[in-house]
């Protein structure tokens, strides 16, 4: 990942600009057929992949706006059916309102929109039917922010890995701007260099297929065709924010820094480094401090050391890495910190070319026959010596909700999956994944007698889990999950009350018990993973008194929404609901970029 020293430009910040240098010409024509050789002999192209269908589907609608306008530009409108004039709205939100535009059908239509999908833009004071208000209706002024969702979204048909698409509401004194963005990845402007895909995607890693794959993807960096000096990431997973950076991230590749503009559009500044501190993956969760303004992070890798341990001070500063010790290289999605420990997860989802070959497999195979190993380590260690690891049965976890102290112990909660499958969902199109069983637990490691334990929180299938992030690292009370019928199908959302006992007799999840709360989305409506905005910040005010702002679509009207709910009450009733000018596909995590946030970072 080390760029040229004669080719790097850095923007104030430690931002590098990402120039990457890709070559055409006769090599890369010659690396191409024989590409298209291979998959025509070896991959089955007839049937629909599962995160290449439905609202799965990358975004087709592409929308350009110029700044404060509201004619569009350098675009066309196709209708099939009976257009009606533009019509126009008031939105309205805690009493101020603003002026809306949008195309209306009275029968059967399609419409589709061409533009240039390199600005990817649709920007306005106000769109859709607007903000919808509840019997509130009051102006909710902990939401002015920046609401950001990134997930999957290839610009050229896949061969190749996906780009991310960054889908924001800016939201200030009852104003809301929509917008999507692709983040700039190296590469994107290599594949938007050749106009086409170049890159493998993970889930093309399968079989020999798969491992002939890794090799076309080699032979492009040795002939220069392919510029991997920059990594090869996408930024579609995860979004944090640290030291006046709003950062992308995925877990293969280091962060990329994104700007939001006042209006609320968003621009890729370039790669961040650390000021070359950084030379492995970054994971896309990171955990930050909200009482010591530190992040803690990790990156796996293929090659030894497996799992590398690193904190990043308040100010930026990348402290030296602890490389940690495991038997064998694995995927270790996430992690949790508490006040003074790290918990670094060792499961059995191991990286093994070799079954991928012969079992025609993914490349991260699952081994049941192995136990969950989780080491608790000193979070300012300068060293792995001090580790504790626990043993628990055998399980996976992509994704923790928080840990704390508590006397001797140290205590995760998550959701743990059993026996997880990744065959299942990255082939063809499943309208539901069954044995799929994700469920809340609470996990207890004693340091001093090094015994763990495990207690069972919920139903399946539960994940996504989000805390009021200002007691990230210390004990909390509320989490707040989705509800899944598939591997990223969200039903509705989820509040669970840590100090109450969980309804053992329960085979669903259904309010009673633990379960304070359900918000359910109603038949043929998915949403994505809820965020908690706080009505005040920090832990004076009750730890549940805010929001859960969140992406609805529905698949029947094929229309797509932001929902804004009480995370107290868990009413039935959305404070507010804005409906967006286009579909937004299923995507994977969501942030809340607060006001102070949004001002800290325009100075970049």
């Amino acid at each position: 990942m080390g760029m040229k020293e004669d080719e790097e430009r850095r923007l104030d910040g430690g931002v590098v600009v990402v120039n990457p240098k890709p070559k055409k010409g006769l090599t890369s024509k010659a690396v191409d057929w024989l590409e298209k050789l291979i998959v025509k002999l070896m991959y089955d192209s007839s049937q629909p992949h599962h995160y290449l269908s439905g609202n799965f589907a990358p975004c087709e609608w592409i929308f350009h706006l110029p700044n404060g306008g509201w004619e569009p530009v350098n675009w066309r409108v196709g209708v099939a059916g009976n257009p009606s004039a533009l019509g126009v709205a008031q939105l309205c939100w805690g009493g101020i309102a603003a002026v809306a535009l949008w195309r209306q059908c009275s029968g059967p239509a399609f419409l589709a929109l061409w533009g240039d999908r390199s600005d990817n833009l649709w920007r306005s004071r106000g769109f859709g039917n607007g903000w919808t208000l509840g019997a509130a209706g009051r102006c909710l002024e902990c939401l002015d922010g920046e609401f950001v969702r990134v997930g999957p979204n290839p610009k050229f048909a896949p061969v190749a890995g996906y780009h991310c698409m960054i889908h924001g509401l800016r939201i200030k004194e009852g104003k809301a701007t929509y917008v999507s963005r692709y983040v700039k990845t190296s590469r994107l402007k290599q594949e938007e260099f050749f106009g086409g895909s170049k890159f493998m995607k993970i889930g093309d890693l399968k079989g020999l297929f798969g491992l002939l794959m890794v090799n076309m993807q080699m032979l492009r960096a040795k002939l220069k065709v392919l510029d991997v000096s920059y990594g090869y990431g996408t930024g579609n997973t995860a979004l944090v924010y640290h030291h006046g950076k709003l950062l992308a991230l995925s877990e293969a590749d280091k962060p990329y820094v994104v700007k939001v503009l006042e209006d609320g559009d968003l621009q890729t500044l370039g790669m961040l480094d650390y000021d070359k501190r950084l030379a492995h993956s970054f994971t896309a969760h990171p955990k930050v401090d909200p009482f010591t303004g530190e992040m803690f992070t990790f990156g796996y890798s293929h090659a030894p050391p497996y799992i590398t341990y690193r904190v990043i001070s308040k100010d930026g500063f990348m402290q030296d890495p602890v490389p940690i010790t495991i038997p064998e290289p694995i995927m270790m999605h996430d992690f949790a910190i508490t006040e003074n420990y790290a918990i670094i997860m060792d499961l059995p989802l191991y990286f093994r070319p070799k079954e991928m070959v012969k079992d025609k497999k993914l490349i991260f195979t699952f081994d049941s026959t192995k136990k969950a190993r989780f080491g608790v380590l000193p979070r300012y260690a300068k060293d792995e010596l001090l580790i504790k690891w626990f043993n628990l049965p055998n399980c996976f976890i992509f994704h923790n909700a928080n840990a704390w102290e508590e006397g001797d112990e140290v205590v995760l909660i998550t959701c743990r999956l059993q026996n997880p499958d990744l065959d299942m969902v990255s082939g063809t199109v499943k309208e539901k994944l069954e044995n799929f069983s994700n469920e809340l637990y609470e996990m207890r490691f004693n340091m001093k007698t090094g015994l763990a334990s495990q207690k069972k929180l919920s139903a399946s299938a539960v994940d996504f889990p989000r805390v009021n992030e200002s007691y990230t690292g210390r004990k909390q009370r509320f989490v707040y999950g989705t509800m899944l019928d598939s591997i990223a199908k969200v039903t509705g959302i989820i509040k669970f009350d840590l100090h109450a006992e969980p309804d053992s007799e329960k085979t669903k999840l259904e309010v009673g018990g633990n379960v304070q709360g359900i918000f359910d989305l109603g038949p043929g409506r998915f949403g994505s993973e809820a965020i908690f905005v706080p009505r005040e910040p920090g832990i004076t005010s009750e730890e549940d008194d805010g929001y859960l702002i969140f992406f609805v679509h529905d698949e029947a009207s094929g229309k797509s929404a932001v929902n804004v709910i009480d995370a107290k009450t868990m009413s039935a009733d959305p404070v507010a609901v804005v409906e967006l000018p286009h579909r937004v596909p299923y995507g994977f995590h969501a942030f809340f970029v607060t006001e102070e946030q949004l001002q800290e970072q325009a100075k970049l």
